[in-house]
């Protein structure tokens, strides 16, 4: 259980840190309005995730530390939202098409609708 919970931390410190410098290299470069930094990081992270998903089938489907360092860890800390996506494509290949809508637009409405309301119970 130690081990896995390292490897977990170490991932997710190694994404976190990536996801600073992927998203200060965007805000320095591309100072625009629309988080372009947020939008690649989610973007790229779903496509990691999706690799070593791929992958953990034809290379260490048996070590699950890998899976723990790869996806929980450097994806989950690089971003959370490749994990919802991934979640979510489960539940559309297990044909659970109502569960997938309600996990979606749960996920993004009431979370809009939660940071929100963080914000005001906060500053009024």
């Amino acid at each position: 259980m130690i081990r896995n919970i390292l490897l977990v931390g170490l991932g997710g410190g190694l994404g976190s840190i990536a996801r600073y410098l992927c998203q200060r290299w965007f805000t320095i470069h591309y100072p625009q309005h629309f988080p372009w930094g947020t939008f690649a990081v989610n973007i790229s992270g779903c496509l990691l995730i999706g690799i070593f998903w791929g992958l953990s089938f034809r290379s260490f489907n048996a070590n699950e530390h890998w899976k723990l360092f790869l996806m929980t860890g450097i994806c989950g800390g690089f971003t959370t939202f490749s994990a919802f996506t991934l979640e979510s494509v489960a539940l559309i290949k297990d044909h659970k098409t109502g569960l997938f809508f309600l996990y979606a637009a749960g996920s993004v409405l009431i979370g809009i609708t939660a940071t929100y309301a963080g914000m005001k119970m906060i500053r009024p």
